[in-house]
């Protein structure tokens, strides 16, 4: 049986729609090691005190106003932004995760774990948008609005969050470890590619 402890804490950022969750629970499947998704937020919300639909809907999207207020009330020695406070929490639980090898989706976790000298092998997964409308039509989040542009707005507050939080881009190739084009590729093709890659990466740092 494999030595999972041997295998680094991956984690996965992507574009809206570009097969996250796929990606995610096909290498918990393949690996053997834990995914948290519903969970990540559930203890995001024990640890914060912020609901668990706060968490949903600002612990991941910002947008530019939402930011230009978060730094203009944050100049205020007494207010700390929802924002602020979800991140922070989020910080802690991939910290706490990742003492052992699991796969974490965005929440800034490759950057928080590079901080903080954590080993990890970080993914970013891409697509055109018109390799995207399909699985965002399925995902039915849109309500009504047309699907290329709900599309570019999802981008657009992931993007704010991310570089609010980490002073980058998404998408920044010295970022990650492999980028993978999802709209040339599909789901097994990408696991196919991930799975080899992540047992043969050389681990540098301590685990914790």
């Amino acid at each position: 049986m494999e030595d999972t402890k041997r295998l680094p804490v991956i984690t996965i950022s992507r574009q809206y729609a570009a097969l996250g969750r796929t990606i995610a629970r096909g290498l918990q499947e393949r690996l053997g090691i834990p995914f948290y998704d519903k969970d990540f937020v559930t203890k995001t919300a024990e640890m914060s005190g912020y609901s668990e639909e706060d968490i949903v809907r600002e612990g991941e999207a910002m947008s530019r106003g939402a930011q230009f207020m978060n730094t203009l009330l944050n100049n205020a020695a007494v207010y700390t932004s929802s924002y602020d406070g979800i991140y922070e929490a989020q910080k802690k639980v991939v910290l706490e995760l990742a003492k052992e090898p699991c796969i974490i989706i965005g929440r800034c976790a490759g950057h928080i774990l590079k901080e903080a000298g954590i080993p990890s092998f970080n993914i970013y997964l891409h697509a055109d948008v018109e390799d995207r409308i399909e699985r965002a039509r399925a995902l039915g989040e849109n309500n009504g609005m047309e699907l290329a542009k709900y599309i570019a707005k999802r981008d657009a507050l992931r993007n704010t969050y991310y570089k609010k939080y980490t002073g980058i881009d998404m998408g920044h190739s010295h970022s990650y470890t492999i980028g993978l084009d999802v709209g040339k590729l599909d789901a097994r093709t990408c696991l196919d590619i991930l799975v080899p890659a992540i047992k043969a990466a050389k681990l540098s740092g301590p685990r914790v």
